[in-house]
């Protein structure tokens, strides 16, 4: 490990220690700061993206020249973006086809940084559009299910209601 990578993780371990201890001493009293919280919420950064991150920075730091880490690499990045924004707003629902995406992306990378076979973009191609397919089909139909939900319902109920008062006027007219 690098003097500065471990300074920084060095740093990281004792920034989390003290909260810890905070927390512990009933200094701070925030759930926020518990392992556990990060962990519930964080862990696509953590577990997924960091290390996409690493293999993108290991090929374009020219520590590594085979284009090949990138497919590894673009498919942890985009799977942690899709985990990590699930987790954060619960649209696992709406972006499940991001797993598929993500191989597409990976080698997608692959293809323009490597050696640019176009048969590559084959599978880029249809793993691409099934994503983007899916995507809209579940976003269209969750927000369809939104808008009926919030709106529709409320329209349905005004309409009723002025139907009802237009015939009791009407009655009383007779």
């Amino acid at each position: 490990m690098h003097k500065r990578n471990s300074i920084v993780f060095g740093a990281v371990l004792i920034i989390l220690g003290v909260f810890s201890l905070m927390k512990n001493f009933n200094i701070i009293n925030f759930n926020y700061f518990s392992i556990g919280f990060i962990m519930s919420k964080f862990w696509p950064v953590i577990f997924l993206m960091i290390p996409g991150l690493l293999f993108h920075y290991s090929f374009f730091s020219k520590r590594n020249n085979d284009a090949g880490i990138l497919v590894p690499g673009g498919i942890l990045l985009v799977t942690g973006i899709v985990c990590q924004l699930s987790v954060i707003f619960n649209i696992w629902r709406i972006m499940w086809p991001g797993f598929i995406l993500a191989v597409a992306a990976g080698l997608f990378e692959l293809y323009v940084f490597g050696k640019r076979d176009k048969a590559l973009l084959i599978p880029v191609t249809i793993l691409g559009g099934l994503s983007f397919l899916f995507f809209m089909s579940f976003s269209l139909a969750w927000l369809f299910k939104w808008i009926t939900k919030r709106l529709f319902t409320a329209i349905v109920l005004i309409i009723c209601g002025f139907f009802i008062i237009l015939k009791s006027i009407k009655a009383k007219d007779v």
